[in-house]
């Protein structure tokens, strides 16, 4: 928990270094990054942890995996055509 050590409780949230962290939303629930200051969870990376959520995937959620593209299927005769041409 090195993160919120120097982490202090006031009127506008809980601040860390100067700067005002908000609480974790419902969708980093099961991510490693995840840190609890009395009681409260918070993003361990980011202090606005529902802007990194707004467009779309959070780049870092670690309970989320990627989804690769799959590469288009080559059509095998076409590939050896166009290795015998040198392309």
């Amino acid at each position: 928990m090195a993160l919120l050590e120097n982490a202090t409780k006031t009127a506008e949230g809980v601040v860390v270094n100067g700067m005002v962290i908000a609480p974790v939303v419902d969708k980093c629930e099961g991510c490693d990054r995840i840190r609890e200051f009395e009681g409260e969870k918070f993003c361990g990376s980011y202090p606005l942890p529902a802007r990194k959520w707004a467009a779309g995937r959070c780049n870092f959620a670690t309970h989320v995996k990627v989804e690769v593209a799959k590469a288009a299927k080559v059509n095998p005769l076409k590939a050896s055509k166009r290795a015998a041409k040198g392309k």
